[in-house]
């Protein structure tokens, strides 16, 4: 690129101590066994990183669920006819299983022929046959839902495979007649997804509804630190000016496996002939010679000399696309690393798509969603030999004021740091907090680095066999109720996706230099929260508040201690682990009042600082202030909320002339509350 822009936001290293990949005695890897144990549950939320085994994990659960707890029917439903082939025939028996999986081929609808809702009347027949097992699209069992209605499912296991397809909104299909089964109570449920938020910010499942699931929770951290090969992962969004295709060599390294997804036609970034794009593609990468008449994949010769082999998935015409295809899922070719070299597609090769050899997964525009970021970074997250680093490039074009386009620039952009932001968090170990007050000495297992554990120290402690940390912090809140508990314990990425997705906060916390970081970490985290879990009380909706604060902030201030010069974070075998501990160590005791008045999204904003045009950031900084709203009532209420606890605390109200922002921001919702009063009072 003219001006290339490079922003490694996170590299994560591993241990690669082999766990995620051992099976026992029957045949499961770690994740299998885990949701194995929780096989009797009438409903199960299975969330864990692609490769992981969620399709093998199903088939034993099913398996028991017919054979030994009486349900009649296991129907697996998927969102693509290609993820069909991942619930193919298994010989568990094998590996040490009491049985094999066995899908009879009529009755997996993935491969037959016809539209949906055709298929609709096949999902009929199997309901009256003798066979036990099939296996659908979500559009066919939708269709077969409505055509025969939600009685037909009694005592049927449904599973959902990419489960964060399934909306609460009444709108998404799927999800309403989810709710409608939930409520009948009549099925069970298995739930499987690698990324349990939606890049749209709609709930998978209404509150209610999903409290009736139990989890089972894999992190990417216990996945990525269990495998054999791969050891590094970096996550990274880089800006252009101009057309992509003309520097993208730049970011794309031939002698990296990669898969490139071209924008939608639809999108800026694109020409509006992406067959044009992928010849350009291929003209910068060398000279062609030719397609490979057995594979259909394009032939182009390297300065260098090599001849590399390109899958291309976008070509308008069906039949060649189709033959390319078809050549990708041949099995016999699944563990010949020279099969091919690059894939360049434009809506295929995402979730569910299994090349174990890629190392590089490049992304031109922000997609659609943070969901589809998660799934396309999966892509290149699976172990293989000889492939010990991976990455996720998103390519992103650099806001331009002058541009007609220059909202959905700018909006990509926040997009494109909402997803770096999620991931950093994704991929970290998973936070334990306990309030100070109740610490209970060292934990065994834990390593609190060279100084020990210290009772006057806020102490730190780091599981590298469960990825954990052990983090004491003064004044934290606890969460009362089993729910609170259990989001405090597994779902924290889902709070934490919710608010970097929160347009109005990453605008603020980016571009507004005069914000109070608590009206972002205290009164917006918190609305979100009590939209998110309305059933909780407010105490527990505080303590969700505050763990999810102090994992995120944790996680972005322990980058920018190990990165004094504000140079982007560099890969170290365990530099998120040195940063937490580091900041620990710096002040005699953590609390909550200090995280919560650290901007979660100041280290991100510092990266746009050095890598983004000085004067395009001014411009796209004045865009956002320019448009500042002024508080809300609902802001108002919360403010005076917290100023009532300040003066429980302290003796007296916050004031509107104290040096503190934070304080004077609080006194500001009172009187903005005590206007309002009298104004309503006056007429």
């Amino acid at each position: 690129m003219s001006n290339e822009k490079s922003v490694p936001s996170v590299s994560v290293t591993y241990a690669q101590n082999g766990n995620s990949t051992k099976p026992n005695e029957l045949g499961m890897r770690v994740m299998q066994e885990r949701a194995y144990e929780k096989r009797g549950e009438q409903f199960l939320l299975i969330k864990s990183p692609p490769a992981s085994g969620k399709s093998r994990a199903l088939m034993f659960i099913a398996l028991d669920k017919l054979h030994n707890q009486g349900v009649r029917k296991a129907i697996i439903t998927v969102p693509e006819k290609s993820i069909g082939s991942s619930f193919a025939d298994e010989p568990l028996s094998q590996f040490g299983f009491w049985t094999d999986w066995t899908v009879a081929p009529k009755w997996n609808l993935c491969n037959a022929p016809g539209s949906d809702g055709g298929k609709a009347e096949a999902v009929g027949t199997f309901l009256k046959s003798e066979d036990r097992i099939l296996v659908c699209p979500h559009a066919t069992f939708r269709n077969a839902v409505e055509k025969f209605g939600i009685e037909a499912f009694d005592n049927c296991l449904i599973a959902i495979d990419e489960f964060h397809h399934v909306s609460a909104n009444p709108d998404n299909r799927l999800g309403a007649q989810l709710a409608e089964l939930l409520a009948r109570n009549q099925v069970h449920v298995v739930a499987m997804t690698g990324s349990y938020f939606r890049g749209d910010a709609e709930p998978v499942l209404m509150p209610s509804d999903e409290e009736k699931f139990k989890s089972v929770t894999y992190t990417y951290y216990e996945q990525l630190n269990g495998y054999k090969y791969l050891k590094t992962l970096d996550i990274g969004y880089y800006f252009y000016a101009n057309a992509y295709s003309d520097d993208i060599l730049k970011v794309l390294n031939p002698d990296e496996k990669t898969i490139i997804h071209i924008p939608s036609v639809n999108s800026r970034e694109s020409t509006k002939d992406k067959v044009r794009e992928v010849e350009h593609i291929i003209e910068e990468l060398g000279e062609w010679q030719g397609t490979d008449p057995v594979t259909g994949f394009q032939l182009v010769k390297t300065p260098s000399g090599r001849i590399l082999k390109i899958a291309d998935l976008v070509d308008d015409d069906a039949s060649k696309r189709d033959r390319v295809s078809a050549a990708l899922k041949d099995p016999s070719h699944k563990n010949n690393r020279d099969y091919v070299d690059i894939i360049i597609a434009l809506g295929m090769a995402k979730e569910g798509f299994d090349w174990i050899w890629c190392e590089h997964a490049l992304t031109v525009g922000y997609r659609s969603s943070l969901t589809e970021i998660v799934q396309i970074i999966g892509r290149a997250t699976r172990d293989a030999p000889g492939k010990s680093r991976a990455r996720f490039t998103n390519l992103i074009a650099e806001p331009d004021a002058s541009e007609a386009t220059v909202a959905e620039a700018v909006n990509d952009m926040l997009k494109a740091i909402a997803a770096s932001l999620l991931m950093e968090q994704v991929l970290a170990p998973r936070f334990n907090f306990t309030p100070k007050a109740k610490a209970t000495g060292p934990q065994d297992g834990f390593d609190y680095g060279d100084g020990g554990y210290q009772q006057d120290k806020c102490n730190v402690g780091f599981n590298a066999d469960t990825g954990e940390f052990q983090i004491e912090i003064k004044g934290l809140a606890q969460p009362q109720s089993k729910e609170a508990e259990r989001i405090c314990q597994e779902d924290l990425n889902e709070v934490i996706a919710a608010f970097v997705q929160d347009r109005p906060s990453i605008e603020r916390g980016l571009f507004d230099h005069e914000m109070v970081p608590q009206e972002l970490t205290q009164v917006r985290l918190g609305k979100i929260i009590k939209e998110k879990y309305p059933s909780l009380t407010e105490e527990d909706q505080e303590a969700v508040r505050q763990h999810a604060v102090a994992a995120l902030n944790l996680t972005q201030q322990a980058k920018a201690v190990l990165n004094p010069n504000e140079e982007a974070p560099q890969s170290g075998n365990t530099a998120l682990i040195d940063g937490v501990r580091k900041i620990a160590l710096s002040v005699l005791e953590l609390d909550i009042d200090l995280i919560d008045s650290i901007n979660p999204f100041g280290e991100a904003y510092k990266i746009l600082a050095k890598e983004m045009n000085e004067e395009r950031l001014r411009q796209v900084e004045a865009i956002i202030t320019g448009k500042k709203v002024q508080m809300t009532t609902e802001e108002a209420r919360d403010l005076a909320r917290r100023a009532l606890k300040f003066k429980a605390e302290r003796g007296r109200l916050p004031s509107l002339t104290s040096p503190d922002p934070w304080e004077r921001r609080m006194a500001e919702g009172v009187a903005f509350l005590a206007r309002m009063k009298a104004e309503a009072a006056n007429g």
